[in-house]
């Protein structure tokens, strides 16, 4: 049973980098579209994919430099390995994968252990322009943090579990079953704090495109690279399943996990093609406003 559930999981795995590549390349010909250009070829990712990972580097700046990105590949794995992909109605189902009682906490670390480790191995680096993105990702990632983990305790005690597959579960029936209209307060929280989980515009600050150029991966090529180009496809989908489990009742189907990860990641990327990038002042400020407000709300409406 174990071995078939390892295949499974990485069958998930398999399919989730695939469709992270290919939702990538939707988005990017998106925002292609709208500034009036034709944007690249859907295949695109997959062309640098191969030849990042087909190019060896002599650069050398340490042992954490090199782990950075495997840091960052392992968060996006460990999410995908201990967070159900989809509903089957057994816990111990085909893409339940390894979640277990208590995984919600897990998850919550592996969310964090990707930016950390890419923190650690770029900031090895000493190019000033990791050291700036760094600064500003941890700086952000702090403050995208607070509202959105207590939107998650909201919703854990209100179902009283930190079981993924078990919030999930209660949210079958029907979508007024769905936490987005079961506890308003935690999901207006979460759908916000996204935003910045995402790293569109406006909170593309680790980044910053045509300020520091590409912030932390600035010094980072062939084989890293690759590893990075995989975590950011793998991230950005476990990311979207992660909210659309907490928010949006999970999915019971392979294309139900399409369409929802697809509107989800959609909603980011609406926001950065509408704001202009802010500061990190305001950055910081704009999350201590309204999703902290809804998330102290949140935690008061379900603890009386």
């Amino acid at each position: 049973m174990t071995i078939a559930k390892l295949g499974y999981t990485l069958l998930g795995l398999f399919i989730v980098w695939n469709w992270g590549f290919l939702m990538g390349a939707i988005f990017r010909k998106i925002g292609a579209r709208v500034s009036g250009r034709i944007g690249i070829p859907f295949y695109q990712p997959w062309i640098n994919f191969f030849k990042s990972v087909g190019v060896r580097t002599t650069i050398t700046h340490g042992v954490m430099y090199y782990l950075g990105p495997v840091f960052r590949l392992t968060g996006g794995i460990g999410l995908l390995f201990f967070m159900p992909l989809i509903y089957t109605g057994d816990p111990n189902g085909m893409w339940t994968n390894f979640s277990f009682e208590g995984d919600l906490i897990l998850i919550l670390y592996f969310q964090l252990f990707g930016m950390l480790g890419m923190a650690m191995g770029a900031g090895e680096g000493g190019h000033p322009y990791s050291a700036m993105g760094i600064a500003r990702g941890l700086a952000q990632h702090a403050a995208v943090e607070l509202p959105l983990t207590l939107a998650i305790l909201s919703i854990a005690i209100q179902y009283d579990t930190f079981s993924m597959y078990k919030i999930v579960e209660a949210q079958q029936g029907g979508f007024q079953n769905w936490v987005l209209f079961t506890n308003p307060f935690a999901a207006g929280a979460i759908i916000l704090a996204m935003l910045g989980a995402m790293g569109h515009s406006p909170f593309n600050l680790v980044k910053a495109p045509n300020e520091i150029l590409i912030g932390p991966a600035t010094e980072y090529e062939g084989t890293y690279l690759g590893f990075m180009q995989s975590a950011g496809s793998i991230l950005h989908v476990m990311e979207a399943v992660l909210f659309m489990n907490l928010v949006f009742g999970g999915a019971t189907s392979w294309p139900e996990l399409i369409v929802k990860t697809f509107l989800i990641y959609f909603w980011s990327v609406f926001v950065g093609m509408v704001f202009p990038r802010y500061k990190i002042e305001q950055s910081i400020t704009w999350f201590f406003k309204v999703p902290l407000v809804l998330g102290v709300l949140a935690i008061i409406v379900f603890s009386f």
